[in-house]
C-alpha cells in the first residue's frame, strides 16, 4: 500500500474527471511519440552542429520568439551551466541595436518552429554578412530559415497535444530536448566534472559540497578548544564550557595534537568513583585516537568522516600534527554541507 494515497477526487460542477484524466495522459502519449521521433535525427547533423559549438572561439548565441523564445533561453542557460558559453538574444530587440552584442566569433542558434518567424529571418542577413555560424532548429527542412542555414537540426514533430493545433506543446518540448541533447554531448565532450559545474553554481548544494574547503568554516586561534597534555579534568571542562564544541583537544609542549576529551569521556569519568575531577589529569582518560583532518580538505570530506566514525566533532591539523583548528557536525549544518 502506498504511504501517500491519492486524495479523492471531489465532484466539480461542469468537470468530467474520466475526461480530465484522458486529456492529461492523451498529451503525455503524444508527446513521447514526439520525442522518440528525435532518436533517429541524432545523427551527422548533430554531430556536425556539436562541432561548429567546440570549434567556437566566442559564445553560442540563442535566438527565438514566442514560445521558441522561452526554450532558446532555457537550452543557453543549460549551455552555460554545463561548459559552453552561452546566452539569449531576443530577435526584435536585436533588430533594435542588441545586434551589437553578437560578435564574429559567436555561432548562432536559431529556433523557430515555422522557420518563417519575420524577426528571426530579418537578422539572418546581417548575421551572415557579420561571419556568424547558424544553426537553425526548426520542424521544417525547406523552410527560409533551414535553408540560410549552416546546418539545420530537424525538430518537426507527428503533432501538436494541443487538439486545436495552435498552442506549441509536442514541438517545444522536442527543441528543448534537442537542447539538451546537444549540451549534454558537448559536456561529456569538453570533458566537463562535476567540480566544473560546482564552480559555476557556487551558490548551490552542489557548488557548497564541492568548494568549500575546511578552512573557510572551521574554528582558528583563540576559539580552539585547547588544553596542555598535563591539564586536570576540571581544566579541561573549563575549555570545553568556554568554547562549546561539546569537546577540547590535548596538546603537547608543541601544540601537536595528542587526544581529545569529549563529552562522552567526561560521562564516562564521572561514572568512575575513582576520578577526582581537581586532580586526575585528562591524559588519563581522554581519548588517544583522535580523528583529524587538514584545513585544505573539503568540509564535504569532514562530513563524510563524521558519518563514517560516528563522532561529532574533528580536528584539524596541520602536516606536523599541530593543531590548527576544529569544526563539529553545527558548523557542518551552518555551511550547509550536510
Amino acid at each position: 500500500m502506498s504511504a501517500h494515497p491519492k486524495p479523492a477526487l471531489a465532484p466539480v460542477p461542469g468537470i468530467e474527471p474520466d475526461a480530465i484524466i484522458r486529456a492529461g495522459l492523451n498529451v503525455i502519449d503524444i508527446e513521447s511519440a514526439a520525442l522518440a521521433a528525435l532518436r533517429p535525427r541524432i545523427d551527422a547533423a548533430f554531430v556536425a552542429a556539436c562541432q561548429m559549438m567546440l570549434d567556437c572561439k566566442g559564445r553560442v548565441v540563442t535566438i527565438g520568439m514566442g514560445k521558441s523564445g522561452h526554450i532558446a533561453r532555457k537550452i543557453a542557460a543549460t549551455l552555460a551551466s554545463t561548459g559552453t558559453p552561452s546566452f539569449f538574444v531576443h530577435p526584435g530587440e536585436a533588430s533594435h541595436g542588441d545586434l551589437g552584442m553578437i560578435t564574429e566569433a559567436d555561432v548562432v542558434l536559431a529556433l523557430s518552429n515555422s522557420g518563417k518567424t519575420e524577426e528571426v529571418l530579418t537578422i539572418v542577413p546581417v548575421l551572415k554578412r557579420q561571419g556568424n555560424r547558424l544553426i537553425a532548429m526548426t520542424g521544417d527542412e525547406h523552410s527560409p530559415l533551414a535553408r540560410l542555414s549552416d546546418l539545420h537540426l530537424d525538430v518537426s514533430v507527428p503533432e501538436e497535444a494541443c487538439p486545436l493545433g495552435l498552442a506549441p506543446t509536442s514541438s517545444t518540448t522536442a527543441a528543448l530536448v534537442m537542447g539538451d541533447a546537444l549540451a549534454v554531448a558537448l559536456l561529456e565532450a569538453r570533458g566537463f566534472t562535476s567540480q566544473d559545474f560546482a564552480r559555476s553554481h557556487p551558490a548551490g548544494s552542489l557548488g557548497r559540497r564541492l568548494l568549500l574547503r575546511i578552512s573557510d568554516i572551521m574554528h582558528s586561534g583563540d576559539d580552539v578548544p585547547s588544553v596542555p597534555d598535563n591539564s586536570t579534568i576540571s581544566e579541561a571542562v573549563v575549555e570545553m564550557s568556554r568554547k562549546r564544541l561539546g569537546m577540547t583537544v590535548v596538546v603537547d609542549a608543541g601544540k601537536r595534537l595528542v587526544g581529545v576529551f569529549t563529552d562522552g569521556d567526561l560521562r564516562r569519568a564521572l561514572d568512575d568513583p575513582r576520578t577526582d575531577l581537581r586532580s586526575t589529569k585528562v591524559a588519563e582518560v581522554m581519548g588517544r585516537s583522535p580523528k583529524s583532518i587538514g584545513a585544505e580538505r573539503l568540509a564535504v570530506e569532514a562530513a563524510r568522516m563524521m558519518e563514517n566514525h560516528k563522532i561529532s566533532a574533528v580536528v584539524v591539523v596541520d602536516e606536523q600534527s599541530r593543531v590548527v583548528g576544529a569544526l563539529n557536525i553545527h558548523d557542518l549544518l551552518r555551511a550547509r554541507v550536510v
